[in-house]
């Protein structure tokens, strides 16, 4: 039997407004926002290379860059030339260096161990920790006081347990304290912990062929026969 118009005019209206409805209540699917994959994408790709980079961005290679710069600043220590030669000689070889303590030159193919010694650490040892971005500490003190003192501040500083080595010296005045960098040292009177600290932080790990934190893969002088 033919549908009436009338009918087929109220069937046609409900399936417009179904399909409205549909339209109305269906999710719309989210649009992809290019710009922000690209970006993710590019941040992420920065943060793997720098991991890959080594210990380069997050690891040693960020250690290596401890200081504020790679030169010599002014007003922080003194420089002396560099040595023409700075190779390694044979284990208990004597060097001759241009200064006092030593800043560069030929010294032993094993550095020392980063620490506060309370002994004699032979100068071929220690040019090696120079060549390697580490600053060594000598000094010629009077009194246990003044070597605990010494201590308390090398121990505060926060690089120095990464990059530092402190040693007795008797080749400078008895009462001075002498900070050495590859080419650059500075010689003070009695403990000055901000200029030791000021030392540190222009230099750590910023001079010298190599950078490398000494830390514990240095060797450790044994305290030398009748020594304190």
């Amino acid at each position: 039997m033919p549908v009436s118009r009338h009918r087929r005019g109220r069937v046609g209206a409900a399936a417009r407004n179904r399909a409205a409805t549909m339209a109305i209540t269906r999710p719309k699917k989210k649009k992809t926002n290019y710009l922000y994959v690209g970006v993710s994408a590019l941040i992420a790709v920065l943060v793997i290379a720098g991991f890959a980079l080594g210990g380069g961005g997050f690891g040693q290679g960020s250690l290596g860059r401890s200081g504020s710069s790679e030169g010599y600043v002014e007003g922080v220590g003194e420089q002396h030339d560099i040595m023409g030669s700075v190779s390694h000689v044979p284990e208990g070889q004597s060097v001759t260096y241009n200064s006092v303590p030593s800043t560069s030159g030929d010294h032993w193919a094993q550095w020392a161990t980063c620490d506060f010694y309370e002994y004699v650490i032979p100068d071929e040892r220690i040019t090696h920790n120079l060549e390697h971005g580490n600053i060594v500490i000598s000094y010629n003190l009077a009194t246990s006081e003044e070597v605990a003192e010494l201590r308390d501040a090398y121990d505060d500083i926060g690089l120095a347990n990464l990059w530092g080595v402190a040693r007795t010296y008797d080749k400078i005045p008895v009462g001075t304290v002498a900070i050495a960098a590859w080419g650059i040292s500075d010689t003070m009177e009695g403990v000055d912990k901000d200029r030791l600290e000021a030392f540190f932080k222009a230099y750590a790990g910023n001079l010298g062929p190599e950078r490398d934190i000494c830390g514990n893969s240095g060797v450790r002088d044994p305290r030398p026969e009748g020594s304190q």
